[in-house]
């Protein structure tokens, strides 16, 4: 049984020597390597990948800021949710147009100075801010490993890269209870098993005031937002920087949020 353990779970190990950015991993078409779909692709038997996703599903509610590990559940459970937001890009004429291009948002991608230079209220303009006040950067998102499809493999590092567009779209900061909040949107949208779990189990470490907040109020409205915004991969967002936020979050039927969070945890 060790041995069979080992063997299960040794393309984790491969996580640890991670080199550069996720922008380095271009996902396209050509093989690279036998059995391999695409720079980066670690194939994974059915039982190595119920291993996998066991594990990285108790790290990830241990701690939720284990990113690699919720990247790793998202991976390994989310085959007919990728398959089903594919569907729903392929059938909207940008959402077809991202497939078949592959942007990229990544340092390396962006244009820091001219998102800078924006108007204000612009989405490229508050999604600059948003990085800088919550610290993060487009580049922590890790590159797809473990999916067996080269095209759905592009649909979740997709996800992953506009994730923290989300939250500014959201107005959601990176605390707990925004995290959560964005998840629940995330689980209506997406349909994702590594979503609908943050979104279930994310709560247990709230405070009970949080907890209140979350329940009476951010859960109703992120679920309505979520059902009445059309998909959100479907947006070629590097062509919208200029366009004010407040009327992308008209166009998406977006509303503002029922409570500032930013001081809840």
């Amino acid at each position: 049984m060790a041995t069979l353990l080992r063997s299960a779970l040794r393309p984790l190990r491969a996580l640890g020597g991670r080199r550069g950015p996720a922008a380095d991993v271009w996902l396209r078409g050509a093989r690279h390597g036998a059995g391999l779909l695409y720079p980066g692709h670690l194939p994974t038997s059915p039982l190595q990948k119920a291993l996998l996703a066991a594990g990285s599903a108790g790290m990830a509610l241990y701690n939720p800021y284990r990113h690699d590990m919720v990247a790793v559940l998202g991976e390994t459970t989310g085959y007919y949710a990728l398959k089903f937001l594919r569907d729903q890009m392929r059938k909207d004429p940008e959402g077809a147009e991202i497939l078949q291009k592959r942007p990229r948002i990544s340092l390396s991608t962006l244009d820091l100075d001219k998102l800078r230079s924006l108007p204000e209220g612009s989405l490229g303009q508050e999604y600059l801010r948003f990085l800088d006040v919550n610290r993060v950067s487009p580049d922590t998102r890790a590159p797809t490993r473990f999916v067996d499809d080269e095209e759905l493999a592009y649909v979740i590092q997709r996800y992953r890269e506009v994730h923290d567009i989300l939250h500014t779209l959201l107005g959601m900061p990176t605390n707990l209870l925004g995290e959560i909040t964005v998840k629940w949107f995330e689980a209506v949208q997406t349909h994702l098993p590594m979503c609908i779990l943050g979104a279930l189990f994310g709560p247990i470490r709230l405070s009970a005031q949080s907890l209140q907040v979350l329940i009476s109020e951010l859960i109703p409205w992120a679920v309505q937002n979520g059902h009445r915004a059309p998909c959100v991969l479907n947006l070629y967002y590097e062509r919208r920087w200029e366009q004010p936020l407040r009327a992308l979050r008209e166009e998406l039927g977006i509303t503002d949020a029922p409570v500032h969070v930013r001081g809840l945890a």
